[in-house]
């Protein structure tokens, strides 16, 4: 990359800027298990794909187009036809050979680009994303490289991929067959007999940590988990001396959002902590789930906040044997669903090897 030459490149003279041919408004739309459109909308995950829906095709906008977020310069390289939500420009493609080979360098450096705008920035209009520059490695007579960027494209794309294979087989998640006991967990989840059970009464007081302005944190290994979806909430790692909670309990922040924690951390005061410690990591993923499920309704807001007094008086539904918590078919449960899941990562890091 050092030796790379680059080139400045006004965005609208590589992309057509276009509005949406039809928006569809994300509280109104219905998603669809089976069939539809990938439904795109301005959320910074999941490739902007908030499910699929079934609409008028007539109202599709292209693929091999990039889609943005007007106001949060959220992008994301579509490969197939989609629909879109609110304030999402399209940008299609001038150069003949952009596509999916090599648009996640263009996304790059265009991400770079835009960095410096606030989110939540309305002046994105397409004139604004029409004059924006970007640079792109060019070969000697000037031309854009293509031929460098899908190579570097496909270099990052193998080692990442032999890392992650390296990662699972370390690990032991390679094995995703099911045991006897994981499959009759699946098969008799619906007749499973609920019950409501006190998180107190379970696990004790909840409790919390201390608040740590960001100028009084101290660079080090421990995550600090304060309120927020992003990073699961890890907002810096610190070398602070502060109360250490452990492995395999659960967190939940001032939103009522609850979270599964596998290692040690440090939390401020907006963060509940229910000891689950105790339990097997699979039985204590299912009560965070059952947690979330309670408290992340939309009671808990800015101005009414989670506390751990209110994970002392949440009320939880788990699945019980004779009145009782019944933690191992939660824990086969779980331990289903998770290799169910990699099954998916290991076949395809091994197609791709």
């Amino acid at each position: 990359m050092q030796a790379v030459k680059w080139g400045e490149y006004r965005l609208g003279d590589l992309f057509e800027v276009l509005s949406y041919k039809q928006r569809f408004d994300a509280n109104k739309v219905t998603l669809v298990k089976t069939g539809g459109h990938p439904y795109i909308v301005r959320q910074g995950s999941d490739n902007g794909q908030k499910g699929f829906i079934d609409e008028d095709e007539v109202y599709l906008n292209d693929g091999n187009t990039i889609s943005f977020g007007q106001d949060t310069a959220t992008m994301f390289y579509q490969e197939q036809p989609y629909f879109t939500g609110d304030k999402i420009k399209i940008l299609k493609p001038k150069l003949a050979r952009f596509g999916k080979n090599n648009a996640q360098f263009f996304l790059a450096t265009m991400r770079l680009s835009f960095s410096s705008f606030a989110w939540g920035n309305s002046s994105f209009s397409i004139k604004i994303i029409q004059n924006q520059k970007i640079h792109l490695p060019v070969t000697a007579n000037d031309d854009i490289d293509f031929d460098f960027m899908e190579s570097y494209i496909r270099e990052l794309e193998v080692e990442r991929v032999r890392n992650l294979k390296s990662y699972l087989s370390a690990t032991g998640m390679s094995d995703y067959k099911l045991t006897e006991r994981e499959e009759a967990a699946l098969n008799a989840f619906d007749r499973l007999e609920w019950q409501e059970f006190n998180v107190k009464s379970l696990f004790g007081e909840s409790t919390h940590g201390k608040r740590l302005k960001g100028d009084d944190r101290i660079l080090g290994d421990l995550p600090f988990v304060t309120a927020g979806e992003t990073n699961t909430g890890i907002s810096a790692f610190i070398s602070n001396d502060v109360e250490i909670f452990l492995a395999n309990t659960t967190t939940i922040d001032m939103f009522g959002s609850a979270k599964y924690r596998n290692y040690n951390y440090g939390a401020d005061d907006h963060v509940a902590v229910v000891h689950t410690e105790q339990l097997n990591k699979y039985a204590a993923i299912f009560v965070t789930t059952s947690c979330h499920k309670s408290a992340h309704n939309g009671q808990f807001n800015y101005g009414h906040n989670f506390y751990a007094k209110d994970a002392d008086e949440l009320n939880i539904m788990l699945p019980v044997s004779n009145g009782v918590p019944n933690y191992s078919v939660m824990q086969d449960v779980i331990s289903a669903m998770h290799k169910l899941v990699i099954k998916d990562v290991v076949q395809y890091t091994e197609a791709k090897i």
